[in-house]
Formats: structure tokens, sequence, C-alpha cells
């Protein structure tokens, strides 16, 4: 189902127009702009050496000249072929990809892994929708998830996925993947209406109940003159399973008959396959979410667009707890100390936490850019993220109790966000199909973290009374870059660049109830080459070779969001800690099937510094907090392969198959974990998707994915991935119909996860889900 950037709709009974082209693409359609701006199509062959090459239409955020592997999806894929209730689920099943959603309209938690990257890594990838960066880089954790709310599925016109930091257009955090949403941006009126429905029941442990949600979505826009716009609207009801749970270790409790005798305990295995029992569920999420953007944009002249972009998404949810346990009468326990099979615990008030959450937040985008395809062509962007509101409180006391209010605390990270600014340039001086195309830019991007906790006499309205903890922080990355894409023989094509920064952190703050600890200032540069090279070895093959330099900076988070002991000291994080410096390498093989594409890479990535969180056996008393692994070495193989009418007219098959061998090779802070797995990197990946559409009214799609064997933690010590805080391996299998009604109206139904596999990452994945959804487009 993905189009490598080779327009393979060219032999597709659904033809589908894409604006980038690449290598081996003899039959490829490509797009260009009319002095409207519109796109038209061109049936002129096209040959890139496997170098994608911005052709024209949609306008995209990527630079002129791409030197690395890229995969996508298009609007009319995901509308087929996927149950996409959130803009995340286009990226399902790419090549060597896996966004950690848990449930429908996961806000906090659903990060991106990529080849050598981990689901605790989000830091390194990148996230961008319409040049307007989403991922989230004031830490590098699961909370730190790319902001996707801001884009919704119906809103999509394509994803682009860029792998590899070869371009020197990105910052370090490209090491794992940069993704590109394109949105839609009419050339005439359009309007649309969706509303779905979900249902999932879910049976674990001694929880067994039902799970869904609805979504109602309206966009409309149009073009008038110079003038086009769009708004869309979304809201999202969703109710997740259980994701948390309250455990104790049998051997912590105490031999004896104290404490209260209780039924309904789960005994299990932990992650280290320790006995332990499961007392209830901790965290069951109700949100309810509003999304609405609005764009506009304005031609100045055919060729330089001025646009604008607001987001605004506001979001309140409700975390709410179950226990398991039941005294003699059958009634539900919270608190106090139980007796389970004879060993007594004590349970925390916070065992089964209760916590509500109110969240607005703002996106501002605003670019002008030329598109003359001429000598030169140029952009300036500015973005901002905004916390205006955001703010979670959650009791202190225990159920049910707490129901009705009583001590608790408050967080409040108003002021949090990030801002960026770029110009850019792209100077073509024999013009388009000269032998040199240069790409330069200048960039500024700044993060700031503001955070304070404070306890409270009423969780659920009461003021902010006496500061628990504080964190602040910011810093900052300018970058200069330029890339030449040098066509040095008709066979052969070089991409030659490099990105210099400056990065420094500033206004670093730690604070408890009584003591602020404040951070020096730091300021350090980085040079990051970046080369390719592309040969077309026949008419049918492409060869190509990638190379670069990636440095990953500290989030503020990393830096100085800790602790202080009582005596002052810090606890828990390390405001010197240096930043992860990466070397990647792949070399692919693409392969022109006629009417499909198949490519075969392999990637070789070397890492020095990487940041974890991890016991530092070295001083005494240890120390656990983020430190850097000394070096980290990844190897690994990636098969692709898609096209259509396979067999059959009308077939379109897409699937990858991936190989990973990712160990730690040096960390003397903890020596244990030299030669172990990094982090949520399997050793086998894949997936599958085959959609059949025989007229133009239906269409069928069948998806799997599969993951192996993983672990969570640096040393391994986790064997059992299918546990509470496991990370275990998976195989899914996905299915949708859909029927075109009449030319306007649409319905779909679909299931994820048909087969119900029971799988986790840290907490329990969706089991499986049923989907509907009806479509209005005008």
């Amino acid at each position: 189902m993905r189009k490598s950037r080779m327009a393979l709709a060219a032999a597709s009974a659904f033809p589908i127009v894409l604006g980038i082209t690449c290598a081996g693409a003899s039959s490829a359609f490509a797009q260009t702009a009319d002095s409207n701006g519109t796109s038209t199509t061109s049936h002129a062959p096209v040959k890139e050496l496997g170098v994608v090459t911005i052709s024209g239409g949609q306008p995209t955020s990527l630079p002129t000249q791409i030197p690395t592997t890229i995969e996508g999806v298009t609007r009319e894929q995901i509308e087929h072929s996927i149950n996409a209730t959130d803009s995340e689920d286009a990226l399902k099943y790419l090549p060597s990809l896996l966004v950690r959603k848990r449930y429908i309209g996961d806000y906090n938690h659903a990060v991106l892994s990529t080849r050598a990257s981990g689901t605790g890594n989000p830091a390194r990838s990148m996230v961008f929708a319409d040049g307007i960066l989403l991922s989230n880089y004031l830490g590098n954790g699961p909370t730190n998830a790319p902001r996707w709310m801001l884009v919704t599925p119906e809103e999509i016109e394509r994803v682009d996925v860029l792998y590899g930091p070869f371009s020197a257009a990105y910052a370090g955090n490209s090491v794992g993947a940069v993704v590109d949403y394109v949105t839609r941006m009419p050339t005439k009126f359009e309007a649309h209406g969706q509303v779905s429905v979900q249902h999932q029941p879910f049976n674990l442990y001694n929880t067994n109940g039902t799970y869904g949600g609805k979504q109602v979505s309206a966009s409309v826009g149009n073009k008038n003159g110079d003038w086009s716009w769009f708004l869309n609207f979304n809201q999202t009801d969703s109710e997740g399973q259980p994701l948390t749970f309250p455990t104790r270790l049998v051997s912590a409790g105490t031999v004896g008959n104290a404490g209260t005798p209780v039924t309904g305990a789960v005994l299990g295995n932990n992650r280290s396959n320790q006995p332990w029992v499961l007392l209830g569920t901790a965290t069951q999420y109700h949100t309810q979410q509003d999304h609405i953007k609005a764009k506009i944009a304005y031609d100045f002249s055919p060729t330089v667009r001025a646009a604008y972009t607001l987001g605004w998404w506001h979001n309140e949810s409700e975390g709410r707890p179950t226990s398991y346990l039941r005294d003699a009468n059958g009634n539900a326990v919270y608190s106090g100390t139980v007796n389970i099979n004879g060993r007594s615990f004590a349970l925390a008030p916070t065992d089964f936490n209760v916590s509500n959450e109110d969240l607005t937040h703002f996106m501002h985008g605003l670019s002008v850019k030329s598109r003359t395809q001429g000598v030169f062509d140029w952009e300036v962007a500015a973005s901002l993220y905004d916390y205006q509101t955001d703010t979670l409180r959650a009791a202190t006391v225990a159920l049910p109790a707490a129901l009705n209010g009583g001590a608790g605390r408050i967080v409040n990270s108003k002021g949090t966000g990030w801002n960026t600014l770029a110009a850019k340039g792209t100077w073509r001086p024999d013009g388009v199909l000269g032998a040199h195309i240069v790409d330069f830019g200048l960039q500024r991007d700044s993060y700031q973290l503001r955070t304070v906790e404070n306890a409270t006499t009423n969780w659920i309205n009461g003021a902010a009374g006496a500061r628990n903890q504080a964190f602040n922080g910011d810093t900052q990355l300018l970058g200069l870059w330029a890339q030449d894409t040098w066509k040095i023989a008709p066979q052969w094509k070089a991409v030659l660049g490099a990105r210099a920064e400056r990065w420094s952190a500033s206004n670093g703050q730690t604070g408890n109830a009584a003591t602020t600890v404040s951070h020096p200032e730091r300021n350090e540069t980085y040079v990051s080459p970046k080369a390719a090279v592309a040969y077309q070895a026949s008419d049918l093959w492409v060869l190509k070779a990638s190379t670069g330099r990636a440095v990953r900076m500290p989030t503020v988070a990393e830096l100085y969001q800790g602790g202080i002991s009582g005596s002052g000291t810090l606890i828990n994080n390390d405001p010197n800690l240096r930043p992860e410096k990466s070397w990647t390498t792949e070399l692919t093989a693409e392969r022109d099937l006629g009417n499909g594409l198949l490519r075969l890479t392999a990637f070789f990535e070397r890492t020095k510094d990487a940041l974890y969180s991890q016991t530092n056996v070295l001083v005494t008393p240890n120390v656990t907090n983020v430190q850097n692994v000394d070096a980290i070495r990844t190897k690994g193989l990636e098969l692709s392969y898609q096209a259509t009418n396979v067999f059959v007219r009308g077939l379109e098959l897409g699937s990858s198959l991936t190989w990973t061998d990712s160990k730690i090779t040096k960390n003397d802070k903890f020596p244990a974990s030299v030669g172990k797995w990094q982090p949520r990197i399997p050793e086998w990946r894949a997936t599958a998707v085959a959609t059949y559409r025989p007229d133009d009214k239906w269409s069928y799609t069948l998806g799997a994915r599969y993951s192996g064997k993983q672990y969570s933690t640096l040393d391994n010590s986790d064997p059992n991935g299918f546990a509470y805080q496991g990370a275990s391996r998976y195989f899914t299998t996905d299915v949708r119909v859909r029927y075109q009604i009449t030319k306007a109206v649409s319905a779909a139904v679909g299931i994820d996860n048909l087969n119900n596999y029971q799988f986790w990452n840290f907490h329990p994945y969706p089991q499986r889900s049923y989907m509907a959804e009806l479509k209005v487009s005008l």
C-alpha cells in the first residue's frame, strides 16, 4: 500500500497522483503546478537516481532533494486500507515503525519507535504537519509523545516518512525518522462530515468489560481567487481499557493473620518472573477531546504563497481505578492493611490513583514561500506551540472518600511550549535539470518547560497550596545547514551536506517544597556532515548509499526534572548530560517491477553517549537517573515490497520485513548491560497489507503486523514480556471493508486486532476492537 515515491498509479485501476517522484519510476506520474498553482499530471518518465525530488503540487516541509529512504501513504490509501481513528494510524503498516498507541485518543503516551530507537526514545524522531513541529522535545519519555491530536485523519492529504539523519535540513532528532503530514488545502469548494463508533470487549486479570467511543468530524474549505481556506472540527469521546495495575511482590508480604482478609487478588509473575499479586486497576481513562484547525492562504502571485494555521485542542479526561479486592461482605477494599492468602500488605492511598486533567493547547504556524522551480526559491516560516492550560489534579487520599474530594496535588504546566523560526532557500544555477541544486537554511528552535506541583485541600476544585516541587528550564538550538545535490554524470548523483548547530540550555531550576537549585547556563557547538550517492545501474535497478552524523541534544526534562535531597543535593537528574552522537549509514538497492517496487536496505548505526535512565553502580550509594550510556551498535536489514494489480486487477499489496541487531557495547556505569539488547528494539518486525478494489464502489483490506521478543531494561532482566510492565512480542491482524454508497456518501466497517492477541508495551494494548464509520463529502 505504500508508494516509495514511485507513483505506482500508472498501473493501478485507481490512479493516485503523487507530488514526489524518485528513481526507478520509468512509468511514473509526476505533478507540476500550472499558473494557478493547481496540480496537473505529466506522463513523462522520471529518472532521479534514487534521490527524491519535490516536483510541485501540495506544499511540503521537505527540502527539494532528499538523500534517504522514503515511504508514505496517501489520503486515498488511508480511506480504503486503514482503520484510522487518530492521525498516527496512518503509519501503521510502514516499515520498521511503531506508534505505542494504547487507546483511541491516546494523547500522552503514543510515542514513535523507528529502526534503531525504541518507544522509550521519542526524541530520536521528528514529526511535522505542514512544516509545523509536532514533536515534543521537552522530554524524552512516554509522556513526551508528538502532538498527533493537532492533525485529524480527515484532513490528511498524504504522509511522508524519511528514514535516517541523511538530510542536513533536520536536527539530530532526525536520527530515527522524519514524519511529515501534508494536510488538505482546497482548490475549489469542498465539505466533509464523518461519524464513527468504536467498541472493544476487554478481558484481562479480573477485568471483564467493554470500552469504546465515538467521533464526529466536519470540514469545509474553498478557494476564491487568490484566497483559499480550510476549517476542520473533530470531537472524540473515548474510553480506554485499564492501563496500570497496583501490585505487590509476594515476598514483600508479612506472613501471618494481620489485616483484613480479602479475595480477588490475581496471582502472577512480573516481567522478571518474580511472583506478585495484582490488586486491581489504577488508571482507566475517559477522555473527551475537541479539535479545531483553521488554515488560510493567500497567493501573492502564481509562485508566492503565504499561509497561516491555527490549531486549538481541548481535552478533559478522567483516570479512574477499580479494586479487585473484596472483604467478607463483598465490599471493594481500597485502603488499610489487607491479608491475601496468609500474607499482609499495606495499601497506600495512591495505589488506586484518581485523577482529572484539563488541557487546552494552541498551535500557530505562519509561512511565506515561493515555488517558481526556477533559479531560486525561498521560504520563511515560524511556529508556536503553547500549553495555554495544562492542569492535572490527583487525589492523595484513598477511595471511596476521594470521589467526594479531599487532599490531593495539582500539577500545572501553563507556560510550557516551544517555538520555531526558519529561513531556507533553493538555488538552481543551471535550472531544475542542472548539475547542481543547492538547498540551505537557518533555523532556531526554542523549548520552555514550566511545571509546578502544589498541594491542595480538595483535589477536585481546591486552590493550590504549598509547593511540593517545581521544574523550569529552556533549551535553544540554532542550526545553519546546506546541501548540494550534484549530478556527476547521467547515471550518478551525489548529495553532500553539513549542519552546524549551536545548542544552549538556560534558566534551569529544580525545586522541592523548600529549596530551589539553579543550574548554570550551557553552550555547545557541533557539526554534522552528510553524504549520499545514487547510481542508476540499469533501467530497473538503482543503488544508493547514505551516511550522516546526528547529534541529539538533551531535553529540558532530562536535564532538570529530578529532585532535591534533604541536604539540598540533586537526585534523579543530571544537568551536565552529554548529547547523543550517532553515525548512521544505509545501503539500498531498489528494483522497478513495472507495477511496483522492491527495496532492500542495510542500515548501520553507532551511538555514543546514548541517553537512558539507569543505575550508576560506580558510586556509593548507587544513583538512578538519566545517564549517558557509552556505546550502542545497531545493524539490520529492511526489505520492502509494494505493487498494484498483483495477480488480478485492483489488488494492491504492501509488505516489509526488518531484521535488527541492536546491542549495548560499552557502559561503564552499568556493566551488567554490556552485550544486551537495546530496550524496545525487537530482532524481527514485519508488516503486510492487501487491499482489493474490484470496482469503484467496494474495497476489502486485510493487514497484519508482527514484532518479536523485546526488553524494557538495559540489562534485559525482564524476560517475561507478557505481564504488566513487560514488552512482549505480538502478531495482530486487521480487516476493513469500505463501500461507496453514492458519489458523496461512503461507509466502512473494520476490526483491529482481529485475532484478539493480548500483548504489552508496559501497558496492555487494545484487544479486538470494532469500528464503523459513515462519511459524506460534497
